[in-house]
């Protein structure tokens, strides 16, 4: 059975700078979806308003 560990002070630093470079993207992930959570709900809750509106009109009108 093989393991594998970083025997090597350079395998360990790439296997490092692999984690911060995973570590880094999940990162930048996490905060562009937080920033376009917002926009998105707006424009559900728009869309969901407008629907609402709609049904009352055709509810009154008819």
């Amino acid at each position: 059975m093989v393991l594998c560990y970083p025997s090597t002070p350079k395998k360990l630093a790439m296997t490092v700078g692999c984690f911060v470079a995973g570590t880094a993207l999940f990162a930048i992930g996490s905060h562009l979806s937080y920033v376009y959570i917002a926009p998105q709900q707006a424009r559900i809750k728009a869309r969901n308003d407008f629907v609402k509106e709609r049904l009352r009109k055709k509810r009154s009108n008819g």
